[in-house]
Order: structure tokens, then C-alpha cells, then sequence
């Protein structure tokens, strides 16, 4: 389709952010079941939660726009998914699986984060304050993810991967 206006990228690109929300739902699950740390599993559990109402705010506006809400395929989101499915398919266990896990599923979120902004500029632009009042929700929420999953990262996970690649390469020798 040939975007001749802001209105019609900006209904283009929450059809994109639409599909990219409902493949996150169906990915996080997935995550949750893979991951070796409670405090993780737990950080997806409600980020998948969070994103079920990402699906329903993408619905309120397609309404308020007059929209079908329908899902335009977005190759971008489905490609850093993929990754992080090799992750999980890869053979790697515990904590060391765990920090793959978390990096791209921040991946994911600086992605949103990205998206989302854009978006929101786009409603104010637009004149749509109630959208981009929205939008910004889901931005603030994308960005607390990223937050917590750093957090997360930085607590405890990455250093016991590199503990147990240390541990790994000692007893090698």
C-alpha cells in the first residue's frame, strides 16, 4: 500500500505494532517455561499480561480511528523472535540460558520502546491526545520491562553464567 499521508502510516505502522503485540503473547509463554529463575519467570508472566492489554489499547484505537483492527505481518518483530527461540532451542541450560532469554527479550522491548514513540508522536500530531495518552501507557510499561529485566540481569543471572562457563572451562583442564 502506498502511505500518501501521516494518518495512513500511522495506521499502517498499529497494524504492524498490532500483529507484533499478539506474536509477543503467543512467544512469552514459551519464555516463561524455559526460564530457570523464579524472579524471570515471573517478569514474563506479567509482562505477558501487560501485553494482552498492549493488544487491547492497539483495539481502543483502531475504534476510535474507525479501523478494523487487523494485523499487517511484522517481519521485524517475528525476526527477533526467532532469535530468541534459538536460544531456547539451542541446548543452552540454567543461567546461561537465562541471559540469552533476557537479552532478547530486551531485544523486544527497545524494539516496542522505538515503536511506541513513534506512534505516540504521530497521535499528537494527529491531534488524537486520548491515543497518544495510550500509547505513552504502553511506552512507560515497555520501558519498565526493559528496566526490570536489567535488574534482573544484573542481580544475579549473568553472573552466575559466567560462573558456570567458568566453572565448565575448569573442570575441562
Amino acid at each position: 500500500m502506498k502511505v500518501n499521508s501521516l494518518k495512513e502510516l500511522y495506521i499502517e505502522e498499529l497494524k504492524d505494532t498490532y500483529d507484533a503485540e499478539k506474536q509477543i503473547v503467543k512467544a512469552l509463554p514459551k519464555l516463561v517455561k524455559a526460564s530457570s529463575t523464579p524472579e524471570l519467570q515471573k517478569a514474563f508472566e506479567e509482562h505477558l499480561e501487560q501485553t494482552k492489554g498492549h493488544v487491547q489499547r492497539l483495539e481502543q484505537i483502531f475504534k476510535r480511528l474507525d479501523e478494523e483492527p487487523k494485523a499487517k505481518k511484522c517481519d521485524g518483530m517475528r525476526g527477533i523472535l526467532e532469535e530468541g527461540e534459538a536460544v531456547v532451542n539451542e541446548g543452552r541450560e540454567g543461567r546461561i540460558r537465562d541471559a540469552g532469554l533476557i537479552a532478547g527479550a530486551q531485544k523486544v522491548e527497545h524494539y516496542e520502546m522505538a515503536v511506541y514513540g513513534s506512534l505516540k508522536t504521530w497521535a499528537g500530531q494527529l491531534d488524537d491526545e486520548r491515543a497518544a495518552q495510550l500509547l505513552e501507557e504502553t511506552l512507560n510499561e515497555e520501558k519498565e520491562a526493559d528496566q526490570k529485566l536489567t535488574q534482573i540481569a544484573e542481580s544475579n543471572v549473568n553472573a552466575e553464567a559466567a560462573e558456570a562457563v567458568r566453572a565448565r572451562a575448569g573442570s575441562r583442564r
